[in-house]
């Protein structure tokens, strides 16, 4: 009878063991799975603000061309590269930071530059918009500002996705275990969405 005790409360207690162990596995399964996921969706927020950081930068190579075909004509070029090289040290810190609203202050500053510059030129240089090299600059830099309207609106959705991933649970003990941020959008600032860049002669 003894023996017979020992063995059941043997069983019983491997049997405890089998499911403590299987709870263990099923929880550290979880845990990877939930980092996993955490993992991919940040990868795909830092892909997408790579691609709008590509886009910003081509715009950043266009301003100068555009500026440089227009020289024979205007005398604002050296206001322009001031704000242009303001604008573009702001942007390089924000980028580095990624920092969502320090790239939205320098995109202001930007198409604020842009649009004085480009004003200016329009009312004392009417001619200037026969000149062909002039025209493929303004259609390369509208191509440009397309791309990143729709890189930003990309951006923004990748960005909610992983910010709702982080933020339900048990995502959210995980995030917090691993230092998973929540994002921050890309918000356009009032004076950018005012005076949106018009390259238009």
């Amino acid at each position: 009878m003894i023996k017979f005790l020992l063995s059941t409360g043997a069983i019983v207690g491997i049997v405890i063991a089998a499911v403590v162990v299987l709870l263990i596995i099923i929880l550290v399964a979880a845990i990877i799975n939930c980092y996993n996921k955490l993992v991919k969706a940040k990868n795909r927020v830092d892909n997408q603000w790579a691609q709008i950081d590509v886009q910003v930068k081509r715009r950043f190579d266009l301003i100068p061309n555009l500026v440089e075909t227009v020289k024979g004509y205007a005398k604002h070029e050296s206001d322009i590269f001031g704000a242009f090289a303001k604008a573009r040290q702001t942007y390089a810190d924000a980028s580095k930071a990624q920092s969502a609203e320090g790239v939205a202050k320098a995109d202001s500053e930007l198409t604020k530059a842009l649009n004085v510059f480009v004003n200016a030129v329009k009312e004392e240089y009417p001619e200037i918009k026969a000149d062909s090299h002039f025209l493929k600059l303004q259609e390369d830099l509208k191509d440009c500002e397309d791309k990143i309207a729709y890189q930003r609106q990309f951006y923004n959705d990748v960005v909610l996705s992983f910010n709702n991933l982080r933020a339900v649970f048990p995502n959210v003990i995980i995030a917090n275990m691993f230092g998973f941020k929540e994002r921050e959008y890309f918000k356009t600032t009032d004076e950018v969405r005012e005076n949106a860049p018009k390259v238009s002669f």
